[in-house]
Order: C-alpha cells, then sequence, then structure tokens
C-alpha cells in the first residue's frame, strides 16, 4: 500500500481508528508489538454512546451476542443492602441503546481484528515494535524490530499513537505526561460464584461502600467481576495472597467452602493527561493521551472517542483537503472533554467510594437517591455518566 498512515497499538483504540480510515478510503499499516492480541483482564463497560459509534462499524451486534446488557447501575451499603440505583431507561431519548453492555475488552479486540485482516486497504502486522521515531514537515520516519529482530525504516504522512499507558511514542517525543497515582492497589479477581442470588436486588453493576472499606461487582455472562482493596496497614504483597483474597470473598458473601477464583490482575490507578494531543504528524490517542479511575468505565470508551473524533477529521487533511492545523481541532475537543469531563469525574466516583466516614455516607446515598428518584435530575446525571453530555459539549467546539 502506498504512502499509509501508521497506528502504533491494535487495542481497541487503534483497532477502531484504522478501521475507519480504511473504510473511508485511506490505506492503513496497523502496528503491534505483541505477537497475539491481549486477552488479559481489562475494560468490560460498553456506554451507550460508544455502542452507537461501533454499530458504524459492524461491531455492536457481536458484542451483544457475547455481552450483558446492564439497564441499572447501583451504588449500595453492604451491610444493610441500601442503595440508589439508577435506570438507563432514563435516557432512552437519547439514545437507542439506553443500557451499559458487560463484555470484556478482548471480544471487541478479536471482533476488530477479524474485520481488519479482511481489509484490503489495511495491513495488520504483529509482533512489530516500534523502537524509535523522528518526523519532518511532512512525514514521519519510524525505527521498528522486526518478528525476526531485522529492523526496518518505516515512512507515513501521519502516525496514531494508540499504545497505551507506557507509550513509545509519547516517550520518543519526551511529552510530559502529568497527573498523579493514587496511593491504593487495585485487585482485579473473578469468580463464577452467583452473587446476585446472595444479595437482594443487586445490579450487574455494583458500587460498594462496606465496613471494612469498599469494593466493586461488575457482573458478565459467566463471570463476577470483583474489584477489591488492600485493607488498612495491608501491604500490597500480603493483599495478594490467596487467603486474603479469600477472606475479603467471604466478606461479601460468607459461605462454607472456598471461592473458586479464575483470575487475578492487581493494578495501580493513574490520573493524568498530555497537553497537546497532536505534535506536528503525530497524534495521540487513548490511553496514551490520558490515564484516569476505571471507576464509571470511562477509560476504554474514552479512548474510542478519541479514535472516532480524530478519524472523522484526518481522511481530509490526509488528502490536502484541509491544511494540517485542521487536527488542531481534535485536541481541543478531546482534551478538555478528557480532562473536564471523564478524569474529574472518574476521580469523583474514585473519592466518593474510598470515603470511610459513615456519615458522609449516608448523606451522600441519600443525595443519590434523591437524584435517581426525580426523572429530570436522574436523567441528566446518567447523560453525564454514560458519558453522552461530555461528547455533545465537545461537538460544539470550533
Amino acid at each position: 500500500m502506498p504512502n499509509p498512515v501508521i497506528v502504533v497499538g491494535a487495542g481497541p483504540v487503534g483497532l477502531v481508528a484504522a478501521l475507519r480510515l480504511c473504510r473511508a478510503g485511506v490505506p492503513v499499516l496497523l502496528l503491534e508489538k505483541e505477537v497475539a492480541l491481549q486477552d488479559d483482564l481489562r475494560a468490560s463497560t460498553f456506554h451507550p454512546p460508544t455502542l452507537e459509534m461501533l454499530d458504524e462499524l459492524d461491531l455492536t451486534a457481536g458484542l451483544r451476542r457475547q455481552g450483558l446488557e446492564t439497564r441499572s447501575w447501583q451504588i449500595r451499603l453492604h451491610e444493610t443492602h441500601e442503595k440508589a440505583e439508577f435506570e438507563l431507561e432514563a435516557i432512552s431519548a437519547d439514545t437507542r441503546y439506553p443500557f451499559r453492555l458487560q463484555v470484556e475488552q478482548r471480544v471487541l479486540c478479536a471482533l476488530a481484528a477479524d474485520q481488519a485482516r479482511s481489509e484490503p486497504l489495511l495491513e495488520l502486522r504483529m509482533g512489530t515494535e516500534l523502537i524509535g521515531l523522528e518526523q519532518s514537515a511532512d512525514r514521519v520516519i519510524l525505527r521498528v524490530r522486526n518478528p525476526d529482530n531485522s529492523e526496518e525504516n518505516l515512512v507515513t504522512p501521519f502516525l496514531i499513537a494508540a499504545d497505551g499507558s507506557r507509550s513509545t511514542v509519547r516517550q520518543a517525543l519526551q511529552m510530559s505526561f502529568t497527573g498523579l497515582t493514587y496511593p491504593e492497589t487495585t485487585i482485579l479477581v473473578t469468580t463464577d460464584f452467583p452473587f446476585e442470588q446472595h444479595l437482594p436486588g443487586l445490579a450487574n453493576v455494583n458500587y460498594v461502600w462496606c465496613d471494612q472499606g469498599t469494593f466493586s461487582l461488575l457482573r458478565l455472562p459467566d463471570t463476577w467481576r470483583c474489584s477489591l482493596y488492600p485493607d488498612e496497614h495491608e501491604t500490597e504483597a500480603a493483599a495478594l495472597e490467596d487467603q486474603s483474597i479469600e477472606n475479603k470473598l467471604q466478606r461479601i458473601v460468607s459461605r462454607p467452602e472456598p471461592y473458586r477464583v479464575n483470575e487475578v490482575r492487581p493494578y495501580r490507578i493513574h490520573q493524568r493527561i498530555v497537553d497537546e494531543y497532536r505534535i506536528g504528524r503525530v497524534l495521540l490517542a487513548g490511553d496514551a493521551a490520558h490515564l484516569n479511575s476505571p471507576s464509571g468505565g470511562m477509560g476504554m470508551n474514552g479512548g474510542i472517542h478519541d479514535a472516532f473524533n480524530l478519524t472523522d477529521k484526518l481522511p481530509d487533511v490526509y488528502r490536502g483537503k484541509l491544511p494540517l492545523d485542521a487536527l488542531d481541532r481534535y485536541t481541543r475537543q478531546r482534551q478538555p472533554t478528557a480532562k473536564q469531563q471523564i478524569l474529574q469525574q472518574a476521580h469523583q466516583n474514585r473519592t466518593r467510594m474510598q470515603q470511610r466516614d459513615p456519615e458522609f455516607r449516608r448523606t451522600e446515598l441519600a443525595r443519590l437517591q434523591a437524584i435517581a428518584a426525580d426523572p429530570e435530575r436522574a436523567r441528566d446525571y446518567l447523560l453525564h455518566s454514560s458519558m453522552i453530555s461530555g461528547l455533545r459539549k465537545a461537538a460544539e467546539i470550533q
């Protein structure tokens, strides 16, 4: 393919960007340093506007076949089972998908990669690692290492960095990634234990306060994802021991036999963002550009929204119909949205659930219950938490 746009990173963001570009008639070379698509525990929530976007790529139907539609979500007090429940039917006039879809990110990657392999304008090269880059006024030159350890230079008019939180592209450009790392470690655990049969009124998505701190329960078709945290004064290493995980699961539902744990993944939570999403002919998207707490399920969704916004603009610039600086609108629209909508909301969600003061919890639960009970306020709240408001505001920015 002559003169392809190069996308680095075959996760959800890179695959979506590559598919949209090639279907707009732009040749694409998609590079992934791993020899196989990611298959570990990552995001699992797809918000309504994301489902609408992915429908354009014929991906939503496949996700729905393998996922679980969640039409309400809750914030709960564990010991009393009191809850504030938000019904997504409140935004049915605003989206054709008034639900969250719970399905693993890896399912999207597999579906998108299958489509990518059949696209004549898209080449997917696995096991190809970016090891350096430089750019001039009219091109970007990448140095890559191939699966056989040979190295070569690749030339492209535009480079899209969708290579994740440790982005090689961002580091090569020496871009600042300002923000913070939260002190706690999240321990993501999956189990097939049917929590829904033991906790009254449980939804498929639940953020829970308990006497010992907090946890969350997110249901998928054949498993529950439990986000657990080290106890006060407990080290990360101790919290990852089998007995510690067992103890925390027993607090959720006490049972005589031990839990069967399928997967465990510890991770630290970051809140970071770059100042500019475009440096010359290099454009950043997804975790390469911003990181946030997973509370609320906005990270992967925000990255997919980046990909759609960018690929709305790039084809006309690629063809010379618009000047290069027309891509600055991508930063103007997406960077404030990530900073003020995604990062801020995720930070508020995380901060709320980490609160241990009983009086705060009671007051906050009452406030949320009042919002959920008021149709107009509930709709506004859900438009925000479902990321619809942020997209609408971004679209108004010129």
